[in-house]
Parts: structure tokens; sequence; C-alpha cells
């Protein structure tokens, strides 16, 4: 896994992929995040193997509930 700070380049080289619930089947704008590691890396679903963005895991958990609360809302 070559990676910087915050990427991993080939996000190939790592498992425990899954996209959320609340991804619809059309193939859209889905994220994916992997589970099972020290950092959260996400990527975008239609790039398998394209970059993945790394975060810890104080940052990710920030964000998720940040999302539950709604503040990032239209």
């Amino acid at each position: 896994m070559v990676s910087s700070e915050h990427t991993v380049y080939d996000s190939s080289t790592l498992t425990g992929w899954f996209k959320s619930s609340y991804s619809g089947g059309n193939q859209g704008n889905c994220l994916e995040v992997a589970r099972g590691h020290a950092i959260i890396p996400v990527r975008d679903s239609k790039r398998p193997t394209g970059p993945a963005l790394t975060f810890s895991p104080t940052t990710w958990s920030a964000f998720v509930s940040a999302v539950r609360c709604g503040e990032f809302a239209d």
C-alpha cells in the first residue's frame, strides 16, 4: 500500500469496503468505507482502484455525527 499522510493511492490494496445502506442502486455519487483498519479509508465507489482519503477514527466519528445531526443539510 503506497500512501501519503492522508491518501492511499490504490484503494484496491485495502479490504473490507462497504457502501452505506442509504446509497441508492443507481450507481450515483456513493462513497465506500473500509472496516478493520487503524485509519478510516474512504473512496469513490465508481473508482475501486483509485485513491482513498484516510481519516483518524476521531475525525471520522465527528463527521458522521455531524451528518446525522443535519449539519450538512441542503
